[in-house]
C-alpha cells in the first residue's frame, strides 16, 4: 500500500482524525501533557504489536491497528494517569488483538477490553478528555465532523444510527422515570464520551459486522446493554460494557451458520 493509498483508507482516516483531536483537546487544556501520553500509548502499542507480530511469524507486519489503539486510550484515559498506567492499559489491549482470535481477526476491541480492565486493576482514571468534554459545548461540532467521515470511510451507518438512537432514547425514557442518574448522560462531558465512542470505537471494522442487518442488531445490543448497565451501576464502565456484548454477539452470530453446516454436512451420507 502507497503512502497516498494508506491516508484514503480507513485505517489512515482514523488515524489522522485522533490524531487531531490529541492536538485540539491538549491546546484547549494549555498543557503538553496529553500528547505525552498519546506518544507514550502508540509507542507501547507498536512495540508489543510488532513483537506479537514477529512471534506469530507473519509475513507482512501492518501496525497502523496499534497506533489506533494507542490514540484512543490516550484520549480516553485522563491526561494526568502515569505512564505506567497509561503502558500498561495499551499492552493488555495489544495483547488481546493477538490472544483472543477468530479467523486472525480480534473477538473484542482492544481499546474497549484494555480500558475496561484498566479501572478495576489500576484504578485509572478516564475522563474522556479527547472528546472535548473540558472544552465548549460548541467543540462537539469536531467530533461530528469526524464522525461523519470516519462512518461513511467505513460505510456503518445502520450500527451507528442503531446504537445512538436506541441509546439515547433509554436514556431518555430512564431520566423521566428517574432511574438512576440516566438525565446526566445526555449531558456534556457524557455525551461528548458517547459521541466518541459510537463514531471511534463502535464502528471498528474487524470487531463489528459488515451485513446492514447484523450492525442494526449489533448497534442495538450495545446500546441496551450499555443503557442496562449504566441504570443500575453508573460508573465509566457501560460504554465498554457494551461494546464488549456487542463483539460477542457478533462473534457468536459468525460462528452459528458455520456450526448448522458442519452438523449438516455430518449428517449426509457419503456418496
Amino acid at each position: 500500500m502507497t503512502e497516498k493509498q494508506w491516508f484514503q483508507s480507513p485505517k489512515g482516516y482514523v488515524a489522522m482524525t485522533l490524531t487531531a483531536y490529541l492536538v485540539i483537546a491538549s491546546l484547549g487544556s494549555h498543557s503538553a501533557a496529553g500528547i505525552m501520553n498519546g506518544l507514550f500509548a502508540v509507542a507501547a502499542a507498536l512495540v508489543v504489536d510488532y513483537l506479537c507480530s514477529w512471534a506469530e511469524k507473519r509475513k507482512r507486519i501492518v501496525l497502523d491497528g496499534a497506533v489506533i489503539t494507542g490514540l484512543i486510550i490516550s484520549l480516553v484515559l485522563s491526561s494526568t494517569a502515569s505512564w505506567l498506567i497509561l503502558s500498561a492499559t495499551t499492552v493488555m489491549a495489544v495483547l488481546s488483538k493477538h490472544l483472543l482470535v477468530n479467523k486472525k481477526k480480534p473477538v473484542l476491541n482492544p481499546a474497549a477490553l484494555g480500558l475496561l480492565l484498566a479501572i478495576p486493576l489500576f484504578h485509572a482514571g478516564q475522563s474522556w478528555w479527547g472528546a472535548f468534554g473540558d472544552l465548549p459545548v460548541w467543540t462537539i461540532l469536531f467530533l461530528l465532523i469526524g464522525g461523519y467521515m470516519i462512518t461513511n470511510r467505513v460505510q456503518k451507518y445502520p450500527q451507528i444510527f442503531a446504537f445512538f438512537a436506541v441509546f439515547f432514547l433509554l436514556l431518555l425514557v430512564m431520566g423521566l422515570l428517574h432511574i438512576g442518574d440516566a438525565s446526566d448522560a445526555l449531558r456534556p462531558p457524557f455525551i461528548n464520551a458517547t459521541l466518541f465512542f459510537g463514531f471511534f470505537m463502535l464502528t471498528d471494522p474487524p470487531t463489528s459486522p459488515a451485513k446492514v442487518k447484523d450492525q442494526i442488531v449489533f448497534g442495538i445490543v450495545t446500546a441496551v446493554t450499555g443503557a442496562v448497565v449504566y441504570a443500575i451501576f453508573g460508573g465509566l464502565t457501560y460504554l465498554f460494557i457494551g461494546l464488549l456484548a456487542g463483539n460477542m454477539y457478533h462473534w457468536l452470530n459468525a460462528r452459528l451458520p458455520l456450526q448448522v453446516s458442519k452438523k449438516n454436512q455430518a449428517g449426509v451420507p457419503g456418496q
